[in-house]
Parts: structure tokens; sequence; C-alpha cells
């Protein structure tokens, strides 16, 4: 067994992957294939029914009154920042602990990302340092739920309803994760989905959503995506062709029906991990009244590196989110930031290792993880 997964890891290859979605697949082949055949037997292919289905189940989800797929969890994100009239010479607050596609959203309108850093615990941006950021150009506030952990948004809508600004909530990593009976995409002027095929609610390619109360902000997100036109051909703005994909509308239906049980079940490993772990490395916090989805069960410890390279020989998957905060990324230095300035942040970066996590991974090989882990700390 040793030689073969000696052999495994040097191929590149994990006998414990971070994500199986071929066994996800495997059990749900023919009622997603059933699904694909009466999107293709109908003949609509672009904005037809099963889009529209999906976008009232989700919103009804959510508690929201309407909710827009898109082509993207990115393109979620530039069309609810659009649609608000964010623009050159705006700003907006975020964390710089976060995936790219945070802050290309923000650039991508010409306005200037403002960072402030996160909770050592949750990974989310910190409410207590948005204030002092707050200046004449501030527009929005943009919370990330990092790793499927909402942020604190009700202290964040209630600095943002101080000051005038709107607050748009990156959901990528958080579907169905709630504070109390409220879900989030739900609290801020709007909320942004992705779909990517590795999310709790995962497409089989790309897809992303807008949640949002606001019966004007819907409105333009849908013309947005749709090159700036409400249809006959009058285009009223410049939009971007942004439409969730019919397929995976249909696709996603079928995992909407399940998704409960999908988060769960990763509730359920997350627990067992930290029964596990306790003690051994610093494992994720889950406050009073927050319910955390576990998008990425992730860990940190200041031996996080020689843990990685004993999960990489045992042939187990885990990665690093994120390896560099974004304030010391290569393609913003034009925004001026220095190392040093999000300390929490940075450090976090040097510690952090996420898991395989997700409804089909065994409690077999969840304890091998642990015992090589807790080997590695020694």
């Amino acid at each position: 067994m040793m030689k073969r997964q000696t052999l495994l890891a040097q191929k590149g290859e994990a006998m414990i992957p971070m994500v199986d979605l071929k066994a996800e697949y495997a059990e749900l082949r023919e009622e997603i294939m059933r699904e694909i055949a009466d999107v293709l037997e109908s003949g609509r292919y672009i904005l037809g029914p099963k889009v529209a289905e999906f976008e009232r189940l989700v919103a009804g989800y959510h508690g929201v009154k309407e909710a827009i797929g898109v082509a993207s969890g990115t393109d979620a994100l530039n069309l609810s920042l659009k649609a608000l009239g964010i623009g050159r010479g705006d700003e907006v607050i975020t964390t710089p602990f976060t995936f790219f596609a945070t802050i290309e959203a923000i650039i991508y309108q010409g306005a200037r990302p403002v960072f402030v850093d996160i909770e050592p615990d949750t990974f989310n941006i910190d409410p207590r340092g948005i204030e002092e950021r707050i200046t004449e150009r501030t527009r929005a506030v943009l919370p990330v739920h990092m790793f499927g952990m909402p942020a604190e948004m009700e202290r964040i809508e209630e600095v943002a309803s101080r000051h005038g600004l709107h607050v748009v909530e990156d959901c990528a990593q958080a579907f169905g994760a709630r504070i109390g009976d409220r879900k989030v995409g739900g609290f801020g002027d709007a909320g942004c989905f992705s779909f990517y095929p590795s999310k709790i609610l995962g497409a089989c390619g790309d897809g992303g959503l807008v949640t949002t109360e606001d019966a004007s902000i819907a409105e333009r997100v849908r013309m947005l995506r749709n090159h700036g036109s409400k249809g006959g051909y009058i285009h009223h703005s410049i939009g971007l062709n942004s439409r969730l994909d019919e397929i995976q509308a249909a696709v996603l239906l079928v995992k909407l029906r399940r998704i409960e049980g999908y988060i769960a079940s990763r509730r359920e490993r997350a627990r067992l991990y930290t029964e596990a772990l306790k003690g051994v490395v610093d494992c994720p916090v889950e406050k009073e009244g927050f319910h955390h989805v576990y998008h990425q069960y992730t860990i940190r410890s200041p031996l996080r590196d020689r843990i990685r390279a004993s999960l990489r020989d045992e042939g187990i998957s885990s990665v690093v989110y994120y390896p560099l905060p974004l304030h010391l990324q290569d393609a913003l230095k034009g925004l001026g930031y220095r190392r040093g300035e999000f300390p929490v942040a940075e450090r976090a970066a040097l510690e952090v290792l996420s898991l395989p996590i997700y409804p089909e991974l065994d409690p077999f090989s969840q304890e091998r993880i642990c015992e090589v882990i807790r080997r590695a700390v020694g």
C-alpha cells in the first residue's frame, strides 16, 4: 500500500481528492440526464423554463424576492456593482483574503478596492476596521463569507447604513449559510453566488446568480446580463452576454433538491474533523447563531507546510486558500499597498490549509487524514 501511495504521489494523483465530482455524478446520473434531455428536446436553450424555475426556487430558498441567473460568480459580482452604479473614482471596501474575482469585479468598474484586515478565527473581514477606511469616495462594502462561514453581516449593515453605503455580499463559498434564520444573500443590496463545479451547489461548468430584495436592482441585472437589453433589440446600456445556461440550470435543479442533505453531510464531516484535530491544529470556529456550511474545512498551524507535505506523501489532497493576500499580488502593485499593512491576513496565508470535504467522503478516509496530521505535528 505504501508503495502504491508513493507512486500516486509521484504522478500527482490523489487517493483522497479535495472533492469527488465523479462520485456525486454517479449517484445523480439518471436524473441529470433526464433533465438535460428535457432541455434538448424542448429546443429552449437560452433563458428557458429551467432557468426561470431555478431562479424562483433559489429566491424562495433564500427568502428574497428576486434571483437572477448569470454566467458565473464573477459576473454576479460584476453585474451587481454595475447595477448599483459603482464607477470610476469610487471606492469599495473589502477583504484582502479572498479569491481574486472579488476585486476583479471592483476594478472592472474603474473603482478602487480598499482593504480591511480579517478576523483571525473566521478569516472574514473584521467589521471593526471598516469605519476607519470610509472616505468621501466610498460607495460600497463587499464582505466575503469565507469558506462557508457568514461574515458579521448585522454589524456591517449597521456601519453601511450609517454612512449611506451599498452592501454587496460575496456568497460564492456560502450557499445555504445563515445567521439565525436569515440566509446569506439576503442581507445586502445584492448577494452574489457561484456554481463552479466544486461549490456546495455546483454546476457541470460555470454559472452564477444574484439575489436581491430590490426589484429595480433585479431589473438592471436582468438587462445587463443580456447586452443591456430588455428585449426587442433595444439596448438601454452597455451590458454583457452573461446568461445562466439552460442546461446548467437543469443540472442545478437536480442538486438543489438535495442541498440541505449536502450541507448536513458537510457539517457532519466538519464535526468529525474537529473532534479528531482539536488541540492538534486550530480548527474552524462557528460563532453562536452562525450556521457554517463548510465549503472548505480550513485548519491553521505554524507547521502547515510540514502537514501538507505529509498529506501529499500519503496521496491525500490539500490546498492552500490563499497563499498570498490580494494586496501583495503582482497584478495589484499599482494600488500601492505594502507588506505589513494587513498582518492578520498575511499571517493566515502562511498557516492555512484546507482539507478534503464533500458529502461522499467516508469516515475511514477522514480518520486517515487526521492520523497523518497528528503524526506530522508530532
